[in-house]
């Protein structure tokens, strides 16, 4: 078993504590309105927030069927965040588990850093390549993307 870990940090132009709001607090929400290959989120177990486990169903007919996540840590006053993909297609038998540690700060111009370090914990002697990472890592992207645009065109959203 190995882990590997990467670290990546983005800039957007929407202050820390709604795109916390949005992207965080109303993950389940937010995710199933703006991204058409997400059928639904649930919280299988739990509340929403520490112990919380949720699960991510991808329309029919889409690379991944399902994913689950833990949640670890929801820090509203420090915006930070920390769960993990504990189950899912992502994982493809060369992880156990994906941790993630998530920080939202404020940036010189009034919009919000976010530091993502992952964590992968390999199956065996897999190794993840910067390559597949990367991968993985466009899939959250996309998401941020579309939730920065929602609340630039509705700047009373999550205010």
């Amino acid at each position: 078993m190995g882990a590997y870990t990467f670290t990546n940090e983005s800039t957007v132009p929407v202050a820390p504590s709604r795109l916390f709001k949005a992207l965080v607090i109303d993950f389940n929400h937010i995710v199933c309105k703006l991204m058409p290959d997400v059928e639904s989120i649930e919280n299988i177990e739990g509340d929403g927030g520490a112990g919380t486990i949720k699960k991510v169903t991808f329309v029919e007919g889409g690379p991944m069927k399902y994913l689950k996540h833990k949640i670890h840590v929801i820090d509203e006053q420090n915006l930070v965040t920390k769960y993990s993909l504990i189950e899912g297609d992502a994982l493809a038998n060369k992880a156990d588990s994906v941790d993630y540690d998530v920080k939202f700060e404020a940036s010189a111009d009034g919009g919000c850093v976010g530091t993502t370090v992952t964590v992968y914990n390999t199956i065996g002697d897999y190794v993840v390549t910067e390559e597949e990472h990367n991968l993985h890592k466009a899939r959250f992207d996309a998401i941020v993307t579309a939730v920065v645009t929602y609340l630039l065109t509705n700047p009373s959203a999550y205010a």
